[in-house]
């Protein structure tokens, strides 16, 4: 069962700053970029055909440490990694490794935590609900090693 997700990417223009360096923001659009492609690689989507009865996964908390910088045209590799898997929410730690200079060293360690919900037509709003069956087969949690 799958743990663990790799991404590649080249920074593009349009997420960098005036000098060149992406901005912060985008770290977390790559997180969320990877996330999704996760769950593509196991016949999945995180948005559903039909929003009603569906479950939708809201970021409940979100984070990201800076080591070094992405510039521009920056080849960068984003490894996701379940760090839990709760009976209603999914946690994630994503690293950040910067290829293009042949380093492959860590410059950003983010994380995201995502609660399994569907929308409650009597009330309005978003209820948690155990994670769907279908969902908690395919994803494991990752080695403790792998996330220290």
């Amino acid at each position: 069962m799958p743990y663990e997700f790799r991404l590649r990417r080249t920074i593009e223009f349009v997420e960098t700053d005036m000098a060149g360096i992406m901005h912060f923001s985008n770290f977390f659009r790559l997180m969320e970029a990877t996330e999704a492609a996760f769950f593509r690689t196991l016949g999945l989507s995180i948005f559903p055909e039909n929003p009603v009865n569906s479950v939708g996964w809201p970021r409940v908390h979100a984070e990201c440490d800076f080591r070094s910088p992405l510039r521009f045209e920056d080849d960068v590799e984003i490894q996701l990694l379940v760090r839990e898997k709760g009976e209603k929410s999914l946690s994630y730690t994503f690293i950040f490794r910067k290829l293009s200079d042949g380093s492959n060293r860590e410059v950003a360690r983010g994380g995201i935590v995502t609660a399994c919900v569907i929308h409650d037509a009597e009330s309005g709003k978003m209820k948690a609900v155990p994670l769907p069956r279908h969902v908690s087969e395919l994803i494991q949690t990752a080695p403790k090693e792998l996330l220290a």
